[in-house]
């Protein structure tokens, strides 16, 4: 075999058999199966799982600082998703490119389920297999969390997509390329995201979009921002329209 191992030994990694590989045969198999440094980092973690603490059935929140952060930023949009994707919090800038990043959306399953999410982006393919892959990438191995069950049991029975992406065990480490969001009102939206880990959380992390620079793109965000700014404030105990 290309990694130097033989087949029977392979086979009882494959079927969990074989729980201590060493280092080498981990280098050996990630070259033979040509990983990238993050896919490689990723094999190398589940190899070596560290015992998983369950946590309470609580829902998951974002630190109160971080939600009073992105919401000081009018000009950038900005939310913060959980472990499995859940958005946790959102500023009213990238929930008024869409209604999908709101607080309590999930994103994969928003991804195979809601219409909204293949109107919104350009490549809806490309999107989907993102979304699947590094949803692989947050859990790790932590593959037998409940609420992890019940999201791939929901989406498994609902959406054929998601089964085929799923059994491929892809996972994306790498920054997501820019992305192409369509809006009704200001045009095409060509955005990066940045994606900042947040210390003292079980996974969170703080998604941060930007324009390049002088860019139509830059402009229209602007006029978004500015739309936003213009519109009249909610009454108190009235939820403001998403869209």
């Amino acid at each position: 075999m290309l990694a130097g191992i033989s087949a029977d030994y392979y086979l009882r990694l494959e079927q969990g058999r074989e729980n201590h590989p060493s280092e080498q045969v981990i280098e050996s198999l990630a070259r033979a199966l040509r990983l990238d440094e993050g896919a490689t980092a990723h094999l190398h973690a589940l190899a070596r799982p560290t015992p998983t603490k369950r946590r309470p059935a609580e829902r998951e929140r974002a630190p109160a600082s971080i939600e009073q952060l992105i919401a000081s930023w009018p000009q950038t949009p900005a939310f913060v998703w959980g472990r499995h994707m859940d958005i946790l919090a959102a500023n009213a800038l990238v929930t008024a490119i869409s209604p999908v990043f709101s607080p309590g959306v999930n994103l994969v399953r928003a991804t195979f389920l809601d219409p909204e999410v293949r109107r919104l982006v350009d490549d809806w393919e490309d999107a989907a297999r993102s979304t699947v892959a590094r949803l692989r990438a947050l859990v790790g191995p932590d593959v037998d969390d409940p609420d992890l069950a019940a999201l791939v049991s929901e989406l498994s029975e609902h959406s054929e997509a998601f089964r085929r992406l799923w059994a491929r065990h892809d996972i994306q480490i790498a920054p997501i390329a820019t992305r192409t969001f369509n809006h009704p009102l200001v045009g095409p939206l060509d955005l990066t995201p940045e994606r900042l880990a947040i210390i003292g959380t079980e996974g969170q992390v703080l998604i941060v979009y930007h324009a390049e620079a002088g860019s139509r793109s830059a402009r229209a965000l602007t006029r978004l921002a500015g739309l936003i700014a213009q519109s009249p404030r909610p009454s108190k105990g009235k939820k403001a329209s998403a869209r």
